[in-house]
């Protein structure tokens, strides 16, 4: 079966039914939604895919965290296909449809917010969760400004473009939405020289009460906006100490701290939620948005925050025609109950630390690697020309990329610099697979560094 199997590359990469499709592609598409991976999927299942010239693929990537339970998992195909045989689409301004009632219970029950009592809304798209996100939290607090950080990522609306940083995402987009304040995110490896890692995170801290001086007054900062480890940033952690003191602030200036969860939820950080950590350490966040994972690759969106604050949120402010849909609640559910039942948080640890060890040997053994870091199984590898500069090296990223692929391995860069190397392997990969793929990016890493 092709969830159990290894990579395996029969043609030169792509091959001539991946070219054919390849070339339509570039007739039918515009240009800038770019692909540089030469494969057109004709199945996947597990942590595989083949293409439809028989090449089979191991993928790290995984939809961009979108596929935690892997391609093609059959209880959800069963659940997906039952409610299909009922109804497609119920609009929940209009019919209310059980599905989202279950789901949001779920949510409720499982999301780390603050609050005894919880509320849930779904969208479609991590940009929609995020956009709802601020706008419940400017309603419920009056106040009209956000801050987010450097390296951050939210999505590609006018709003969530604005927020993001790299700024490459909203060329020639101008006037950009007002009221959102940028300070600087805790990048430890690249922290001033000599700092302690208590010492960076004071720095860090004081660099965002400056914003309140120079933006924003707080009193007008209506919430926080934190990716618990930044994604397109470089799969930067937010360390906890400097999350506890991110919630003091908030708490001491009444802002709500909200958590952007679309790429770390659902058991990739090792528990359902990075929150989860937060919660742990007392310093829960007050509104969580999710999504990629969190239907197996139908689209779907969801943000939870408490009841207090879900009720104070003006008639008319959120919703939308599909937010909710049936087909991708009924997925959601199943997505959650496999997680749960087939333990993949504990799984996610386990293959952190089989890849840990060894990007850490790699770490020591090649002057290029210049960090290794991540929660769970969002993993990253940073890639410099020596490891005393640090000089982010993105063509050495840019060679991996391509090496990999054509021994059949899947991986994709990251980084405001484009040098980090992410992991985001679906969690049902087997020991197999992850030992193959292992090979291949060491396979790759000797080769372009010896170039």
């Amino acid at each position: 079966m092709l969830k159990d199997a290894l990579p395996q590359i029969k043609t030169a990469l792509p091959g001539p039914k991946a070219k054919e499709v390849l070339d339509r592609r570039a007739e039918a598409m515009p240009g800038a939604i770019k692909s540089v991976y030469p494969c057109v999927i004709s199945r996947g299942e597990g942590a595989m895919l083949e293409d439809v010239d028989g090449n089979i693929f191991l993928d790290w990537v995984g939809g961009v965290g979108v596929l935690n339970i892997g391609y093609s998992h059959q209880e959800l195909v069963a659940a997906v296909k039952e409610q299909a045989e009922k109804y497609f689409h119920a609009m929940m301004n209009i019919v209310t449809h059980e599905g989202y009632i279950e789901l949001a219970e779920k949510l409720n029950e499982i999301v780390p917010v603050r609050g005894s009592k919880k509320k849930t809304m779904f969208a479609n798209s991590g940009a929609e969760a995020d956009e709802n996100a601020v706008k419940i939290a400017k309603s419920y607090t009056k106040r009209p400004n956000i801050i987010v950080f450097s390296g951050a990522f939210h999505g590609r609306t006018m709003l969530t473009a604005t927020m993001t940083s790299k700024k490459a995402y909203a060329v020639g987009m101008g006037p950009l939405p007002d009221g959102i304040y940028r300070a600087e995110f805790p990048y430890l490896y690249r922290a001033p020289k000599g700092y302690t890692e208590q010492e960076a995170v004071d720095y860090y801290i004081e660099k965002l009460k400056r914003v309140f001086e120079e933006a924003s007054p707080a009193e007008y900062v209506a919430a926080i906006v934190v990716e618990p480890v930044q994604g397109e940033g470089g799969f930067i952690p937010a360390p906890i100490e400097w999350v506890k003191a991110v919630r003091k602030v908030c708490d001491d200036n009444q802002i709500l701290l909200i958590a952007d969860e679309v790429q770390t939820g659902f058991a990739r950080s090792g528990k359902m939620f990075v929150s989860n950590y937060w919660e742990e350490e007392g310093c829960a966040p007050d509104i969580i948005a999710a999504a990629k994972s969190i239907a197996g690759g139908l689209p779907l969106s969801a943000v939870t925050a408490s009841a207090a604050i879900m009720d104070n949120v003006r008639p008319g402010i959120i919703g939308g025609t599909y937010g909710g849909n049936a087909l991708a609640c009924a997925s959601a559910l199943k997505v959650i109950e496999v997680i749960e039942r087939d333990k993949l948080c504990e799984r996610s640890m386990e293959i952190a630390d089989k890849c840990m060890a060894r990007f850490n040997d790699w770490k020591d053994r090649y002057e290029e690697i210049g960090d290794v870091r991540g929660i769970g199984c969002m993993m990253g590898i940073e890639f410099v020309t020596d490891k005393k500069s640090k000089t982010p090296n993105a063509a050495l990223v840019s060679a991996l990329v391509q090496h990999a692929v054509e021994k059949g391995l899947i991986i994709e860069s990251a980084g405001v610099y484009g040098n980090v190397v992410r992991f985001l392997c679906p969690l049902v990969v087997t020991n197999e697979q992850l030992d193959a793929g292992l090979s291949i990016l060491e396979e790759a890493i000797k080769v372009c560094t010896s170039k």
